[in-house]
């Protein structure tokens, strides 16, 4: 019973603020995140870092639709430049 009761032990604001600090190192951030999302224990800190990776891969998708349309502008202009 007591092991269960830990598993739901809620987060305290500098632990909030600490796994924000540890998620945006770049490298170590992703495996850290990875590793919280799929292994922790604790409830609360999985849904945290699941929350976290779900806005990263959304933050991935607008980059990559963003770049990808300044690059095909940028195409498109080089070509009117040929003409």
């Amino acid at each position: 019973m007591a092991e269960e009761k830990k598993n739901y032990e809620p987060i305290s604001m500098w632990g909030y603020f600490g796994y924000e600090i540890l998620f945006a190192i770049p490298v170590i951030g992703l495996i850290a995140l990875l590793i919280s999302a799929f292994g922790s224990k604790n409830v609360n800190v999985r849904n945290f870092a699941k929350s976290k990776f779900c806005a990263a891969i959304i933050l991935g998708i607008i980059v990559v639709i963003v770049v990808s349309v300044v690059g095909v502008q940028s195409f498109i202009d080089a070509l009117e430049q040929l003409k």
